[in-house]
């Protein structure tokens, strides 16, 4: 580091000057000796940190410290030297180019900067040169732009390379200061690569069952670029079933997916042949030439057998069946095939929940169907019934078919009146007055329609009163004969009307017609009609006829409270209570008669069961009835007045149980059956409590100790208690 130095004319070297430094870094880097003026750094200077100081000197008295001079001021400028190297300060960089760019394709710049002063010498003064990346890329010296240094480098054999730069000052020259950086380069994917199938041909199988739309099968073509530039669409070009398979690509997978259009039938076919093409979407045209960006592959898909049901020819058979025929009567054939290759057998069978009444019946080998039952049109016209042809080597493989048969109508009804009419005659009428017209229906219908004819029965063909007119439109009118009709003498006249239909044969009927003469007002508006009104005698009045109604009712309730008092009295003696009898605690202060009580049963009617037995059999169903083995003959029954007592109630008792299991009122769970007698000579003898031995038996009832706190009570009062009675 050089030294300054400061002298004034003053200063005759005496000692009375003194020389005094202000001004920038005077007291920290730069100090003056006051007697002979010299300047001296004390620090090292860094030019990058401060290139200039600037500095005031003065010459003073050494006693007075008054100037002797004007103060002067200078400028120290620091003097550059090479002690920075060059910085990468974006470093490191990442950058892209495409693969197969030509020569000298620009790849990125690169930027070093040198803090050494740039104005001064060559300190600052940089040249670039790549130490680590040949012979692939090079580097401009003086720009430090990168570029390619060998054509067409392809992705797919390498894709990245990483580069090192190296900046060196002093214009390279030996003794220069360098820094470096690293430059990782991406070769980009361009579509230089056509897709290509791995194999010449692919084989798939597939059952026929498989449902349509299904995925047949999965294939991909190769292709070394990435992302848009691998993009492809599969095509079906040539195949030997059009519209049976169809092919897309997954977006995701970049795979062929081939999916079925149409159901397969490996019977009438059982293998196809595809061909299937793959075309790059994005086509770049400067690579043309290395194409065609396409590739076409073959596809076999066989298809595979599948046992199938049986298959009806046709699905819907329709028949038509007089209701007039007989049972027995072929109606017609249905049909039905094994589509599989080995053509098993079938039978036949009725679906029976479609023909619940079971009119017809199906022969199992031939498929014929013929009635069952006698047949009515006009409870059900139409029967769809199901028929079932199940194979025999296999009888889960059921198909179904349907039989419509429809019934054609016969004559078999007679028309009747189409409604009751209530006809009402007017004393006052006229002869040849209508009072009623009437018409028919008939539950048949003939394919011409129906047509009805009206006349009068034989037996009132000639009759004094009435004429009937046919109308011919399906109705007829009733006419009066005479006049002077008279309720007195004859409120009611029954009038026979034949109806004949126009069915082959015809069918008719007789229908009476009632017609009551009325007393008839104003316009013959009937007011009172029948037979004359019961008149009150003369001698009742009406405060006795309602003593007489208040007696009856009187008898009446009194009828009715007996009766409910008899049936109080037969109430049975089991609870009927629909609560759990195990919930409550029944206290029954007396024990009864034991065996001589006879009060809570009827003993006669125990010792007459078999009058019991007719009469019960003749109240139930066919089905309860089954239950009695002796009610088939009254022969056989045993005369039960001859049998000991236990035997008669035993099998009382018996009775009893059957009779309640098929009672259908009877509560679904099992039930407590009461009868309060024993029967002589048992022997087992009296069962009474007042007849046991009074001594504790050797029951223990410490049990009782572990049913928890309720029964503490009871565990008290008798599991301690050792040889006393439990009824003390």
């Amino acid at each position: 580091m050089g030294d300054s130095s400061l002298h004034s004319d003053v200063d005759k070297g005496d000692g009375n000057v003194r020389y005094v430094l202000t001004g920038d870094g005077s007291s920290s880097i730069f100090t003056i000796d006051e007697k002979t003026g010299d300047i001296h750094a004390t620090k090292r200077l860094d030019r990058e940190e401060q290139g200039y100081y600037t500095l005031r000197a003065q010459a003073v008295d050494s006693e007075t410290n008054a100037p002797v001079e004007d103060e002067s001021e200078f400028i120290v400028k620091v003097q550059d030297i090479n002690d920075n190297e060059p910085k990468f300060l974006d470093g490191p960089y990442t950058a892209g180019v495409p693969e197969m760019s030509p020569l000298g394709t620009m790849v990125v710049q690169v930027t070093a900067t040198d803090a050494d002063d740039p104005t001064y010498g060559n300190s600052a003064r940089v040249v670039y040169s790549i130490i680590h990346g040949h012979p692939y890329f090079s580097v401009e010296p003086k720009t430090g732009i990168v570029r390619t240094a060998l054509p067409n480098m392809d992705r797919e054999t390498r894709d990245q390379y990483v580069l090192i730069i190296q900046a060196k000052d002093m214009v390279g020259q030996m003794g220069g200061l360098s820094g470096s950086t690293s430059v990782t380069v991406t070769l980009t994917d361009v579509n230089d690569n056509p897709p290509r199938f791995s194999r010449k041909s692919y084989q798939y199988s597939v059952l026929e069952s498989v449902p349509v739309p299904s995925v047949v099968a999965k294939l991909k073509a190769a292709d070394a670029d990435i992302d848009s530039n691998a993009e492809m669409d599969y095509y079906i070009i040539d195949g030997d079933a059009p519209g049976v398979f169809n092919i897309t690509t997954d977006e995701e997978t970049q795979e062929g997916v081939i999916f079925l259009q149409r159901p397969l039938d490996y019977e009438t076919k059982s293998s196809f042949s595809l061909k299937i093409e793959a075309t790059n979407r994005n086509i770049d045209p400067q690579f043309l030439t290395f194409g065609p960006f396409s590739d076409t592959v073959a596809v076999k898909v066989i298809v595979e057998d599948v046992n199938e049901p049986p298959v009806f020819s046709p699905l819907i058979s329709r028949m038509v069946v007089s209701e007039a025929a007989r049972v027995g009567t072929v109606i017609g054939t249905v049909s039905a095939r094994d589509p599989d290759s080995s053509s098993n057998a079938i039978r036949y069978s009725i679906d029976r929940n479609t023909d619940l009444e079971r009119f017809f019946n199906v022969d199992a080998l031939t498929g014929v169907i013929s009635t069952a039952k006698v047949l009515d049109r006009e409870l059900n016209s139409v029967h769809n019934i199901t028929i079932f042809a199940t194979e025999n080597q296999d009888p889960s493989q059921v198909g179904r078919g349907i039989a419509l048969i429809t019934v054609i109508d016969i004559n078999d009804n007679a028309p009747v009146f189409a409604i009751e009419y209530e006809t009402l005659l007017c004393e006052d009428a006229a002869p040849g007055q209508v009072i009623q017209t009437i018409s028919a229906v008939d539950k048949d219908e003939p394919l011409s329609g129906h047509r009805f004819y009206f006349s009068l029965a034989f037996s009132a063909a000639n009759n004094n009163n009435f004429t009937l007119r046919d109308n011919k439109d399906n109705t007829a009118s009733v006419l009066t004969k005479r006049a002077g009709f008279r309720r007195q003498e004859q409120s009611l006249y029954l009038l026979p009307v034949l109806i004949v239909d126009s069915g082959s044969p015809a069918l008719s009927s007789t229908n009476t017609l009632s017609v009551r003469v009325c007393d008839c007002g104003v316009n013959n508006v009937p007011r009172v009609c029948g037979a004359m009104a019961f008149s009150i005698p003369a001698g009742l009045s009406t405060g006795v006829l309602l003593a007489i109604l208040g007696c009856i009712i009187t008898l009446l309730v009194l009828m009715l409270l007996i009766m409910a008092m008899r049936r109080r009295r037969k109430t049975p003696l089991f609870i009927k209570d629909e609560r759990d009898v195990r919930e409550n605690i029944v206290r029954y202060d007396d024990e009864g008669g034991g065996e001589e009580d006879t009060e809570a049963f009827d003993m006669v009617t125990l010792r007459n069961l078999n009058i019991i037995r007719d009469s019960k059999v003749q109240d139930v169903s066919p089905e309860t009835a089954s239950v009695y083995p002796y009610s088939a003959s009254a022969a056989s029954r045993t005369s039960y007045k001859t049998l000991p007592d236990n035997i008669v109630f035993q099998d009382f008792i018996w009775d009893r149980l059957k009779v309640t299991d098929v009672d259908p009122s009877a509560p679904p769970y099992d039930s407590l059956q009461t009868y309060a007698f024993e029967g002589n000579g048992s022997v087992a003898e009296s069962l009474s409590t007042l007849e046991s031995p009074s001594s504790d038996s050797e029951q223990s009832y410490d049990y009782l100790n572990n049913w928890g706190p309720r029964f503490k009570k009871l565990a008290d009062l008798y599991g301690n208690l050792e040889g006393s009675s439990i009824f003390s």
